[in-house]
């Protein structure tokens, strides 16, 4: 055997001495580092196990709010329509309104443009039966003057009032000529009595 003083066999030994420490170390530091890393591995899978299950709520909820919002666009888009539609029925409605008050003003007005010419009609019928009035007073002043002493009559000639005087037989003129009758002369109380 060769002297541990020797040179070679002591560098040798302790060569072998480091391989056998590495192979150790090694050996303990995969045991530990295969611990770790395996229960680094567990870890990191049952965080991306929760982080998968959060992303995928997420993920749900998340369509969830793009469905909502999708409806609701839709029914903001038949809200607005509905009430375009409705502000044309209203804008029809209040022209129908501003027509027909209109058409009520100036009825309105032409029904106090009719009252101001019935009352005008009126005071002028009035005042026409007042002066029709008079006329008859006077006319039967006249007939009660021409009647009784003349012997005078007061006919309706074609639906109308004529007053004509008619001689009665003490005022007939006989003609002289050939024929011998009597002859009755009418004349028009107009031509003996101005109104």
């Amino acid at each position: 055997m060769a002297s541990i003083r020797d040179y070679n066999v002591a560098e040798q030994l302790s060569s072998k001495l480091e391989e056998i420490r590495t192979k150790l170390l090694d050996q303990a530091m995969g045991e530990v580092l295969n611990g770790r890393v395996t229960e680094l591995c567990q870890e990191h899978r049952r965080y991306m196990k929760s982080v998968f299950g959060t992303c995928f709520k997420k993920c749900k909820g998340d369509e969830t709010i793009f469905d909502m919002i999708k409806t609701y666009k839709e029914d903001l888009k038949e809200k607005t329509s509905l009430q375009k539609e409705k502000s044309a029925e209203h804008l029809e409605v209040v022209s129908e309104i501003e027509d027909k008050e209109h058409h009520k003003a100036l009825l309105f007005q032409r029904i106090e443009k009719l009252k101001k010419d019935q009352a005008k009609n009126r005071e002028l019928i009035q005042s026409q039966n007042k002066a029709n009035k008079d006329r008859l007073k006077k006319l039967n002043k006249c007939k009660d003057i021409f009647q009784k002493p003349l012997s005078l009559e007061i006919k309706k000639i074609q639906g109308k009032l004529c007053y004509e005087v008619i001689f009665s037989l003490s005022l007939c003129i006989r003609c002289i000529i050939q024929f011998q009758s009597e002859v009755q002369t009418t004349f028009k109380i107009r031509d003996f009595i101005s109104f």
